[in-house]
């Protein structure tokens, strides 16, 4: 697996997928079915047919690759469900290796944005505690939610950011530097 420059088809969809994901979960903070569900099925076909079995290959190990991280985030009530289906779409489109970019990327912005959010709000010191204390059930392989209602992301307690907007900043930048430092698709 090498990092790679996605064909234009590719960028496009991931530029749309991404975008649109953001936009709904701005709004409504939630992320429909109907655009992971064609953004994964845009995956699976657009790969075939730009590389043939070995993009089918890819991009369903885009897949699974996106929903083994995500999920146990799901289940931990850290991430919407909504999120791991937009990365599994993301898993798809890209393939594994730019997927593991994307989620890289977006981890990092992510980071940022959570501690710009935290300042926003006046909130740092409570924030930097709290996630202590939450890595600190991690660590003792308790399902955080269940000492804190705000580390829910059902509830809705505490800071929320929306994740889809991080996802797309992640795919934007991993669009920008995949330009920036092409090296060419070898599956």
């Amino acid at each position: 697996m090498q990092l790679t420059d996605p064909p234009l088809a590719t960028r496009i969809l991931l530029f749309i997928l991404a975008g649109t994901a953001a936009a709904f979960d701005i709004r409504t903070r939630r992320i429909p079915n109907w655009l992971t569900v064609a953004g994964a099925a845009a995956g699976l076909l657009v790969n075939t047919w730009l590389f043939s079995w070995a993009g089918l290959r890819d991009a369903a190990v885009g897949i699974v690759l996106a929903l083994l991280v995500y999920l146990p985030l799901v289940w931990l009530r850290g991430l919407g469900a909504g999120d791991a289906k937009l990365m599994a779409a993301i898993g798809a489109l890209a393939g594994p290796a730019n997927w593991l970019a994307v989620f890289a990327l977006s981890g990092l912005l992510g980071g940022v944005m959570g501690l710009a959010l935290a300042l926003w709000k006046r909130r740092l010191r409570n924030t930097l505690a709290s996630t202590a204390e939450l890595a600190g059930e991690l660590g003792r392989l308790r399902k955080p939610h269940e000492r804190k209602q705000e580390w829910d992301v059902r509830q809705g307690a505490g800071l929320r950011l929306p994740y889809g907007l991080v996802i797309a900043s992640g795919v934007a930048a991993f669009l920008l530097l995949s330009r920036a430092w092409p090296v060419r698709y070898n599956p």
